[in-house]
């Protein structure tokens, strides 16, 4: 048996228990929940599942040293005691990402500095030269964290963020990022039971995952590298049986619906559900929420209106009260899952929420509302039994002050653009200030994970991509096909041809 050693997993502020949960299933040890991260053990392979499989986690990391420093010469002089001929050879290159939150380390740059320095100079002490920077596509990333005094190296074993799941061809403006959607799919325990909804689609992000989910396809699939491919001790075959494996996907008996009131993102979804070859799973419409009628299957909607920052409408408050409206009378005997910011809105929707949950979209301090619909009044609903809080509903709802203290505005720190653009939410620093009402903020008003809100990012270099809802690049999932043979081999099914550019293409 493989040795376990330490990861790290980090993740947005809200869905920690969530990840948790996700390395339980999967089978981690020692899982501890932190402060936008989960902490736990496991070997090489629970490593790769981990980057291949976790919905929730931004990245993984393999701290290599932990040390304190008091000045920038202790990080230095620690950071040269590591023996760096075992992660890197002289003739490669390497980067270092900074994040810090100390009186003594100002600078995160400063601190990448002379972490990149100690590495350089040990090998020019030894040998007489030394590795390159290459922050575009380095062989190994260094992470190094600094809390006040406390220092954590590590190795980053996913290099690009794993909310870039790779199935995004097109984008609106102010996107929700993949990994926030599929928490907070998570968080209302869907798990395609039912039909799911939503009216508001955008880029088509929740629907995607929320078939992925369905589906339990492991959201790595679309992935074109992970930084660890790259290590020295990187096991090909054994990623390449995890890669491959897919006896854990499941049926979808039931379907997803996603509408849009604007033509533009309707086809931005449809493409994106298409890259992701899902197109058997998922409906694509444009309609209006205002038309929206009582479906005929049992469903939950989740949906992610605009909150009137980055994206508003002619009269942001009456979309809400219209939201109210049309759930009232048209979505009776079913739950309704909102995330908006605003307290104002959020009243224009008239209903009583079951449960509220803080989660941060980008720097945007917004609630997540669960609304259990049902017909007439409240108090006769209550008088026949009902309640529209569960037992576990009302033990969160007692602790919904649990994120007070890091509640409030988010300041971002410049010297984070790496991270900032990856929506890593380490690279925000907190203060306690009060959030202002209808307060308009271009910096708040970014998003996590695509800033300019146009950006492409295709996984297969161009190519065409495969779609299970038929066409020449129709896949049949129940067996029959032969699956991809990453080491290059000649057999490989329909479903994975463009998967094959992972070991083919040019960077």
């Amino acid at each position: 048996m493989e040795q376990e050693f330490e990861l790290i997993a980090k993740t947005f502020m809200g869905l920690e228990p969530v990840l948790a949960k996700e390395l339980t299933q999967l089978g981690a040890n020692n899982v501890q929940i932190g402060r936008r991260m989960v902490s736990f053990t496991g070997n090489k392979e629970m490593m790769y599942r981990a980057n291949f499989q976790l919905r929730t986690a931004i990245r993984i990391l393999k701290p290599i040293s932990h040390f304190t420093a008091k000045s920038a010469d202790d990080v230095y002089n620690k950071v040269k005691e590591i023996d760096w001929s075992k992660y890197i050879m002289q003739d490669e290159t390497f980067a270092v990402d900074s994040v810090v939150f100390s009186e003594e380390f100002k600078h995160s740059k400063f601190v990448s500095y002379k972490v990149k320095d100690a590495i350089v100079d040990q090998f020019r002490e030894n040998t007489g030269k030394r590795p390159n920077i290459s922050i575009a596509n380095p062989d190994l990333r260094l992470n190094m964290h600094i809390a006040e005094d406390k220092c954590t190296l590590s190795m980053d074993s996913s290099g690009e963020s794993l909310h870039r799941r790779g199935y995004r061809q097109e984008s609106v403006e102010a996107p929700l990022n993949e990994v926030l959607a599929a928490g907070m799919i998570m968080m209302t325990g869907w798990n395609g039971d039912t039909d799911l909804i939503d009216p508001m689609c955008g880029s088509g992000t929740i629907a995607i995952e929320a078939a992925l989910i369905a589906r339990n396809m492991a959201p790595g699939l679309f992935r074109k590298e992970y930084a660890f491919e790259k290590w020295h001790d990187f096991d090909k075959d054994l990623f390449d049986t995890i890669y491959n494996d897919d006896s854990q996907e499941r049926e979808f008996k039931h379907h997803i619906y996603a509408s849009d009131i604007d033509i533009k993102a309707v086809n931005t979804a449809r493409l994106n559900v298409k890259a992701a070859g899902l197109s058997a799973d998922i409906t694509v419409e444009e309609a209006d929420f205002k038309t929206f009628t009582q479906p005929q299957e049992k469903s939950i909607i989740i949906m992610n209106p605009p909150y009137g920052e980055r994206i508003t409408t002619p009269d942001l408050l009456g979309t809400y009260k219209m939201i109210g409206e049309r759930l009232k009378h048209h979505f009776s005997d079913n739950d309704a899952w909102i995330l908006s910011y605003r307290e104002e809105c959020f009243e224009q929707i008239g209903l009583k929420p079951s449960i509220k949950i803080p989660l941060y979209n980008g720097s945007l301090e917004c609630e997540f509302r669960k609304y259990q619909i049902f017909s007439g009044k409240i108090t006769d609903f209550n008088r026949k039994g009902g309640s529209i809080k569960t037992d576990e509903e009302r033990k969160q709802m007692a602790e919904k002050h649990r994120f007070k203290k890091d509640r409030g505005e988010f300041k971002m720190r410049h010297d984070q653009q790496e991270e900032n653009e990856e929506g890593d939410i380490r690279s925000f620093k907190f203060h306690s200030l009060e959030k202002k009402s209808f307060q308009s903020s271009r910096k708040a008003g970014r998003e996590a994970g695509n800033r300019n809100g146009n950006e492409r990012y295709d996984r297969s270099g161009g190519h065409e991509r495969h779609d299970r809802n038929g066409g020449r690049d129709r896949f049949d999932r129940s067996g029959g096909h032969e699956r991809f043979d990453r080491s290059g081999g000649k057999k490989y099914g329909k479903k994975d041809e463009w998967k094959k550019k992972r070991y083919d293409h040019e960077d």
